[in-house]
């Protein structure tokens, strides 16, 4: 069995290209939507590609942008330039 990993970010006008970027790099994740807060969780492993949110964006995004809308997540971090990368090490 594979546990699933989270990130839960503001619902807001700054988070819907990510959230957008997040579900199209991992057609896996599933999506919740709550009133202040979107969810997205995943078997395995979940990753924001800094490329791809650039793209929706339309402007560089420099991933640690992402914390300024992050409530939480769950899995441990792999991150670099490019890629910021939930998975739990088994």
């Amino acid at each position: 069995m594979t546990a699933n990993v989270y990130i839960a970010l503001q619902s807001n006008d700054d988070t819907r290209p990510i959230i957008e970027a997040i579900t199209e790099a991992n057609p896996h994740a599933v999506v919740s939507q709550f009133p202040a807060m979107v969810k997205i969780d995943a078997p395995g492993h979940l990753t924001i590609l800094r490329e791809l949110v650039s793209e929706k964006l339309g402007r560089d995004w420099d991933l640690q942008e992402i914390h300024l809308n992050l409530i939480s997540l769950s899995g441990n971090i792999d991150e670099d330039d490019d890629a910021f990368t939930l998975r739990w090490n088994t």
